[in-house]
């Protein structure tokens, strides 16, 4: 994989307008829509912040994110890795929508948001890393 497809930051807040413009740059090159983008850097948001969030705990730590374009018709495969603690946000069950805000339970929505929005979205824990992808057609 070419370095220039692939990012590493701090899984810290302050380096999400990183990661969404290196995401951007990738997703214009390709000729992404503008609404397959909002819908993409909206997940990328999401992820990222969570890893900032929880990954680590109070440690300092790295997160990996990858950029590739494939196939016919085109789509975008995004990977973030990092070696914080096994986490599966795929694994707790959707938010039940149905309910009122009320009722529902506090967050989830966001990664229930990013399974909606994208055309898939899978996770591996390997080599003592998370692994989240997420693809979407240009």
């Amino acid at each position: 994989m070419s370095g220039n497809n692939e990012l590493t930051v701090n899984a810290k807040l302050d380096a999400l307008p990183q990661v969404l413009s290196f995401i951007d740059e990738r997703l214009e090159n390709a000729s992404c829509s503008p609404k397959a983008q909002m819908q993409i850097d909206i997940a990328a948001e999401e992820i990222f912040v969570n890893i900032a969030h929880y990954a680590y705990e109070h440690d300092d730590g790295s997160a990996v994110i990858s950029v590739n374009i494939e196939g016919e018709p085109a789509e975008a495969v995004i990977e973030f890795k990092d070696h914080g603690k096994a986490f599966d946000p795929l694994a707790k069950a959707d938010p039940d929508t149905t309910l009122s805000a009320e009722e529902r339970q506090i967050g989830g929505l966001g990664i229930y948001m990013v399974k909606k929005s994208m055309d898939n979205v899978s996770y591996v824990y390997e080599g003592g890393q998370n692994i989240l992808t997420i693809r979407k057609k240009l």
